[in-house]
């Protein structure tokens, strides 16, 4: 049977998530809460993690949010959704909750954009962003458990939720790029690169492969399908995957359209970093976007050390994804889909790393 080539865009794809560094500034993603609306979400929060309740299965109804419930949720569909792709909500302080509090304040304000998606074979839905020692060399290792710079990605998910307990003492800064922005630099430069990532390439899984999935997951790195573009990334594991026999090496063609990709996104014209500060919620569309860690040195004490939580969500209103995705998301169902393969009665929301 021949195989089909890939959908490709038609030309360079326009709208607002294709945006420079430029074209930008701290007021069009930067959101401010209100006194209110710091006091409605404290009060939501202190309520829920007061109540006998799993806060792995906390839904919109458990967290009330009668007034900034709606600009939440036009910021959601708005800005990250349908617009550049991400935005910040600034204003928490997480020295005023407790550790179940900041939880059930995270998960509430989540459980208000899309369903939880587990984020490794722990079935963890609530994860902990902090260096817990791992070697990035370690085939095993998510580098998220390192300080390394994490260089740019995507997650497995449609958004992808940071809510910061503890910065760094230093680096660990937030960088983000468009990957539309990519597409159509590299469009532009070397048309037949930008051609090659959207045919399939083999992402090592990292050790955690359910029962019956290969440790290894082949989706193009840029995708077009019903007029919407999405991209999935992850150079470290795409290089890791050549560990396995049955994966071949890197064509000459592949290895020259990742390293140019890699080199757009290193260009300060075209990505944005963002400091973290304490309380910061960060949302991201990983779809249109790569996201970044720059490297990070750490307080000695630690009580003091970097720490943030991480939601993958998959909302209602996701764009359509290709078939291919349900290789790694299990399915293209909006609400559904993604996150690592893991039985939903074992998902949890650990208060700890």
């Amino acid at each position: 049977m021949t195989e089909l080539p890939p959908e490709l865009p038609p030309g360079p794809i326009p709208g607002p998530a294709a945006w420079r560094a430029a074209d930008l500034s701290p007021a069009d993603w930067l959101h401010a809460l209100s006194p209110a609306e710091v006091a409605e979400i404290e009060a939501a929060a202190r309520a829920l993690a007061a109540r006998d309740l799993d806060l792995a299965g906390v839904t919109a109804g458990d967290f009330p949010l009668p007034a900034f419930g709606r600009r939440l949720a036009a910021i959601h569909r708005d800005e990250v959704l349908e617009g550049r792709g991400f935005a910040v909500l600034r204003g928490l302080d997480p020295e005023r909750l407790s550790r179940r509090e900041n939880a059930a304040a995270f998960l509430g304000i989540g459980a208000h954009l899309g369903a939880f998606r587990p984020q490794n074979a722990a079935g963890h839905i609530l994860g902990h962003v902090k260096d817990l020692g791992r070697s990035p060399d370690d085939p095993t290792a998510r580098l998220y458990q390192t300080h390394e710079r994490q260089t740019y990605h995507t997650d497995s998910c449609d958004v992808v939720g940071l809510y910061c307990l503890k910065p760094a003492r230093a680096g660990g800064r937030s960088s983000l790029v468009s990957s539309v922005t990519l597409h159509n630099e590299m469009r532009a430069r070397a048309p037949d690169l930008a051609a090659a990532l959207f045919a399939p390439i083999e992402t090592d899984r990292r050790g955690e492969a359910a029962p019956g999935e290969q440790p290894w997951f082949t989706i193009p790195v840029f995708n077009w399908h019903a007029g919407h573009f999405a991209g999935k990334y992850q150079r470290q594991y795409i290089e890791s995957a050549r560990r396995f026999a049955e994966v071949p090496p890197l064509t000459d063609a592949q290895r020259a359209a990742l390293d140019l990709m890699d080199a757009l996104a290193e260009n300060p014209a075209l990505h944005l970093e963002i400091d973290f500060l304490p309380g910061d919620i960060q949302l991201v569309n990983n779809h249109v976007l790569f996201h970044d860690r720059t490297a990070f040195e750490d307080w000695p004490e630690p009580e003091r050390r970097r720490h943030l939580l991480r939601l993958w969500l998959a909302p209602l209103q996701a764009q359509p994804l290709p078939e291919v995705f349900a290789e790694r998301f299990g399915t293209v169902t909006p609400g559904a889909r993604g996150g690592v393969t893991v039985p939903p009665e074992r998902w949890i929301a650990s208060l700890e790393a």
